[in-house]
């Protein structure tokens, strides 16, 4: 078997860049000019044998292979600085890590939610978020780069990922819009959607595919103002009165009081539901059995399905 040599010094030029998004901020941050920086990630892809970035524009992405040395890489030199922290004698113990991914049609809302019984846990948890699509924080958390991801539907057997889906809940969905929109529409709920001017979210959603479903049974046609992939943009489109939006009922009051908008109506056959998928089928991380205990018992009010595989 042929040994592998990776020198560190690459392997933090590598990590650099790709938490900085491009050589140029790289550069600054590490006070080295760009041709040394190229020429060192050159160096390491050598030595790997495989291409670590492909361009997208003027930012660097990584690649398939790139994303996995970056989640061993986040490993190493947070194990590094916790090292140099232990020999200077700073005070604290090593803090329980939790590194979450969060699917992007999860509200912002509910997934604090979620993840507040881990904060409360453990005072020196250092809790550490990321938001993407669902296939990137699958292959993040195949490598153990992310301990649990958060998302709204479940993983299926044709993505090829050996996790596990554990159910924390649902919730029936809120349609919510500005005093006039409501006071407009919301009689004759739901009927009154009609041609009403609506916001939906990205069509990849599965929350998207349920209120697709139900304006079809219903023989609606609203008028698509827009389909907005971030739930906290979609929000402050509603919030502006460019058409009314959905939510989930169990944080309908915190998002009236926040944006200022009104209910018009309640869709009962509607559920938005909400999955932490972990690589192991029963949970060990204290941090994410909190924060699956938590939502099943106090957040949301339906009795969770049992965990199962895709």
């Amino acid at each position: 078997m042929t040994q592998l040599n990776i020198n560190l010094s690459h392997l933090h030029y590598f990590w650099t860049v790709a938490s900085e998004g491009t050589i140029a901020r790289a550069c600054e941050k590490l006070r080295l000019t760009q041709p040394t920086i190229s020429a060192q990630l050159r160096d390491l892809e050598n030595s790997l044998g495989e291409k670590l970035f492909q361009r997208h524009g003027r930012r660097l992405e990584l690649t398939d292979t790139g994303r996995v040395v970056f989640g061993y890489a986040e490993q190493i030199f947070s194990l590094s600085r916790e090292l140099v922290d232990s020999v200077q004698g700073r005070p604290g113990a090593r803090p329980l890590k939790l590194t979450v991914g969060i699917v992007n049609a999860v509200p912002k809302r509910i997934a604090y939610l979620m993840l507040k019984p881990a904060l409360l846990l453990q005072e020196n948890l250092r809790l550490i978020c990321r938001h993407g699509e669902l296939e990137p924080l699958l292959s993040e958390l195949a490598t153990h780069a992310v301990d649990v991801v958060l998302s709204d539907s479940p993983v299926t057997s044709h993505l090829k990922y050996r996790v596990f889906n554990h159910q924390l809940g649902e919730s029936r969905i809120s349609i919510l819009g500005t005093q006039d929109l409501a006071d407009q529409y919301r009689s004759n709920f739901p009927q009154s959607i009609h041609g009403a001017p609506l916001l939906l979210p990205a069509k990849h959603t599965s929350l998207r595919r349920e209120l697709d479903y139900w304006i079809d049974k219903l023989n609606l046609r609203p008028f698509i103002r827009g389909e907005i992939d971030d739930t906290s943009l979609l929000k402050v489109f509603g919030q502006a009165g460019d058409g009314m939006f959905a939510a989930p009922t169990v944080i309908e009051a915190e998002i009236c009081r926040q944006y200022h908008v009104e209910l018009v109506g309640r869709i009962d056959s509607v559920r938005d539901r909400f999955y932490a998928i972990s690589s192991e089928r029963r949970v060990q991380h204290p941090a994410v059995q909190a924060i699956c205990d938590t939502a099943r018992a106090q957040l949301f009010s339906n009795l969770p399905t049992p965990d199962a595989r895709p």
